[in-house]
């Protein structure tokens, strides 16, 4: 199922947006994308996702704006106690004046600005925002997927009912009624018997009874009205039903295949072609379903 979802956070020294988007797969597929110095939220991605999602393929992604991060100047220490003791081997060869702490200082790289670093426990109250904010995006993405299942399951139930349609008038077809095969059955053998095949009449009847029965769809409608009224309780359930709807859509398929299969007339044969195109569009549509 697709979804899209958007949570900004940030606290006094940096601000950050996370995104989240899903679009339809067989499986759950989980994708990080964080920037550098973050990787330890990659578990939390991975952990949270799975609670809001069974389905699809789920992109995560987090984005830093560290802006006017507070600055501090450094004094490089190295390069000052280097400065020190080589002024104080040039006094004992030249006469000058000991030099001054601002002279020392002004020399370029004795000063150094560098970025102010958070103390820990800023850093631990950080990731619990950002965990935090996290956890409500994936509440919008689940609530964006529900919107979008809401109208998926709209369109399967229009579906169901034309495969119920289809159904009843596979059921009202001559074919479907059981006088009308013991009725051709009679006739086929009436015409068996009276030319002169050389098989015994009840042989004759046994291999009739057969192709008879293998004509007869009752079953099929059975099954198709079984699976119809599966699908529907599926659809009214409150979790992963994707996966058991597509096995139902392939059961569907295969009784409108048997169907157009025993077929003995074209009117027959159009309907079962019919309940095969409505099978199709409703797989396709349980292909998004979660």
């Amino acid at each position: 199922m697709t979804g899209f979802a958007r949570r900004e956070g940030g606290d006094a020294k940096l601000t950050w947006i996370w995104e989240a988007k899903s679009v339809n797969g067989k499986g759950l597929d989980v994708r990080c994308r964080l920037p550098s110095g973050m990787e330890a939220l990659e578990s939390k991605v991975r952990a949270a996702v799975p609670r809001f999602c069974a389905r699809g393929s789920v992109t995560v992604s987090l984005t830093l704006d560290r802006g006017e991060r507070s600055m501090r100047l450094q004094v490089n220490r190295d390069m000052l106690e280097q400065l020190v003791r080589l002024t104080r081997e040039l006094q004992q060869e030249i006469e000058a004046e000991p030099p001054r702490l601002d002279g020392l200082l002004a020399v370029r790289g004795v000063l150094e600005t560098v970025e102010e670093l958070d103390d820990p426990a800023a850093l631990a109250d950080r990731e619990a925002r950002m965990a935090e904010d996290l956890d409500q995006l994936m509440e919008q993405l689940a609530e964006t997927r529900r919107e979008e299942g809401a109208r998926l399951k709209a369109m399967a139930l229009a579906h169901l009912g034309r495969v119920s349609e289809l159904t009843i008038q596979a059921a009202a077809t001559a074919e479907a009624q059981p006088e009308t095969l013991k009725g051709r059955l009679r006739r086929q053998l009436d015409e068996l018997l009276e030319a002169e095949t050389g098989v015994s009449e009840e042989r004759l009847a046994q291999e009739l009874a057969l192709l008879i029965t293998k004509s007869d769809i009752r079953e099929e409608l059975d099954r198709l009205t079984a699976h119809e009224a599966a699908a529907r309780e599926l659809l009214e359930e409150d979790s992963a039903i994707g996966r058991r709807l597509d096995f139902l859509c392939q059961e569907f398929n295969r009784e409108a295949n048997t169907l157009c299969s025993k077929a003995q007339d074209v009117g027959l044969t159009r309907i079962g072609l019919a309940l095969k195109n409505a099978v199709e569009q409703l797989r396709e549509q349980i292909q998004n379903i979660e």
